[in-house]
């Protein structure tokens, strides 16, 4: 053989190899880019990375890809917004570190998406997108010590490795301690020993080392991580455009806000502490009879009051309460002489059809609760409440939050099964729930009493599906 033939063959080997390195950098850059991203960064203040275990850190710049397993890092004058895919925002404040843990978005089932992220310290402001929303079973923010779930909501937290504080702009969010029953590696709210917090309560809820559960505090008035001034600061970025352009001074907030230069050097004067109204879901005034005539479920009470009388709220007589085609489902005793019994719509058959048969947040529409001891009965404000039924599961969480001149704040929670004729209960030593969900589940009451260490609390609540 020629030395042409080698040739020949050499450049031949040489074009095929060429081919093959080709093919091989063509598909590892398809790989690449093919590596879907889950939000963009559209809005930068001073400085902030990004950390991935696969890559080299980086800066963060405006339009900057943010994936799975990324972690967002802000320095001490660092601010980034994060627009996510189905149209959710997380804006992660300085000295924060969130990272981006899960982001399954089906835009054509929404319902079948899972989000979860982690505050591993800092602060964080999230507005739900569609996958939020529609999964709110499978949307969760951990945080070092607490977890967090959404009903489709706007919400700030702030966490460090001993606290977690959270404060509602819109919506309603549930906070959780980690325990066996609420585990980090889950989805979606924890029911075992959740509070939840909703719009225009005025308040936060923080969970730290003073207390194994998470509470109710008054809003903060002065301006810091979680005011409410600043939570509800508008969403522009117009004030990053004033800031490039060299105007004034910015005060970090959840979103960046324009603070106007005081001339003089004196400094402004306190404002006075904020008056906190907490909100009473126990009505003024007495339901009537004809308004509670149109519910599915009634509370009928015996000898012609159960409680104290001019204090009843949302009873009504025995005659009342069973017309309509109602049967009686769910007996209690009560304070005084008297006795209440929960009496409900039936069709001929006691077995539950609800229209929605997976995991469905009651709202509490009406309750009444007193408090008796040795000096007597008094009512109390019923300030708060939450009721998670899952018909799918059989099971059943309730927590609601009650107070008074006598007792303070009290908090009621509990979780056990529900039945297929639609009866749910839970007793131990020192409180006990009986209550029973309408046939289209659509409506639920529940009886609830609880000891204290100088008396008691027994109430009745009247709850509707949303």
């Amino acid at each position: 053989m020629n030395s042409g033939y080698f040739r020949s063959m050499t450049t031949k080997k040489a074009i095929r190899a060429l081919g093959l390195l080709v093919c091989v950098f063509t598909v590892s850059g398809t790989f690449a880019e093919t590596e879907e991203s889950v939000g963009t960064v559209s809005l930068v203040l001073g400085k902030a990375y990004l950390k991935s275990a696969d890559k080299p850190q980086q800066l963060i710049r405006a339009g900057t890809l943010i994936h799975v397993s990324d972690q967002v890092e802000t320095e001490a004058n660092g601010h980034v917004h994060i627009q996510f895919v189905d149209n959710a925002y997380v804006s992660v404040r300085p000295d924060s570190r969130l990272e981006i843990v899960r982001y399954d978005f089906d835009a054509t089932k929404p319902e079948d998406s899972s989000i979860k992220l982690n505050l591993v310290e800092g602060v964080t402001r999230a507005i739900s997108g569609k996958g939020a929303k529609a999964a709110r079973d499978r949307f969760r923010l951990n945080t070092p010590i607490a977890a967090i779930g959404v009903r489709g909501t706007d919400f700030v937290v702030s966490a460090s490795g001993q606290s977690v504080r959270a404060l509602v702009k819109e919506g309603a969010i549930v906070m959780a301690p980690f325990s066996s029953e609420c585990l980090a590696a889950n989805f979606g709210p924890c029911a075992d020993n959740a509070v939840e917090l909703t719009q225009d309560t005025m308040q936060v809820v923080q969970l730290d080392g003073s207390t194994p559960l998470p509470r109710l505090l008054p809003a903060p008035d002065e301006r810091g991580p979680l005011s409410r001034e600043e939570v509800e600061v508008a969403q522009t970025d117009s004030d990053a455009e004033e800031k490039a352009a060299g105007t004034d001074a910015y005060l970090e907030a959840v979103t960046s806000r324009k603070v106007t230069e005081v001339a003089s050097n004196t400094v402004a004067p306190p404002k006075p502490p904020a008056v906190v109204l907490l909100p009473d879901l126990t009505p003024a005034q007495a339901l009537s009879a004809s308004t509670l005539a149109t519910n599915q479920l009634v509370w009928g009470r015996y000898n012609g009051f159960a409680g104290q009388g001019a204090n009843e709220r949302i009873t009504t007589t025995f005659a009342v309460a069973y017309a309509d085609g109602r049967e009686g489902t769910v007996k209690q005793g009560s304070l005084g002489s008297g006795g209440y019994h929960l009496f409900r719509a039936e069709t001929g058959s006691q077995v539950i059809k609800p229209v929605d048969t997976g995991l469905v947040s009651f709202n509490l529409n009406s309750a009444q609760a007193f408090y008796s001891s040795n000096s007597g009965v008094v009512a109390m404000q019923v300030n708060s409440g939450n009721l998670d039924i899952d018909f799918g599961q059989r099971s059943f969480a309730t927590r609601l939050g009650l107070n008074s001149n006598l007792t303070g704040k009290v908090d009621f929670s509990a979780s056990g099964t529900i039945d297929e004729t639609g009866i749910f209960y839970k007793n131990s030593d020192t409180q006990g729930l009986t209550g029973a969900v309408s046939i289209d589940g659509t409506e639920a009451g529940y009886f609830f009493d609880k000891q204290l260490k100088d008396g008691s609390i027994q109430g009745l609540t009247l709850w509707g599906a949303p």
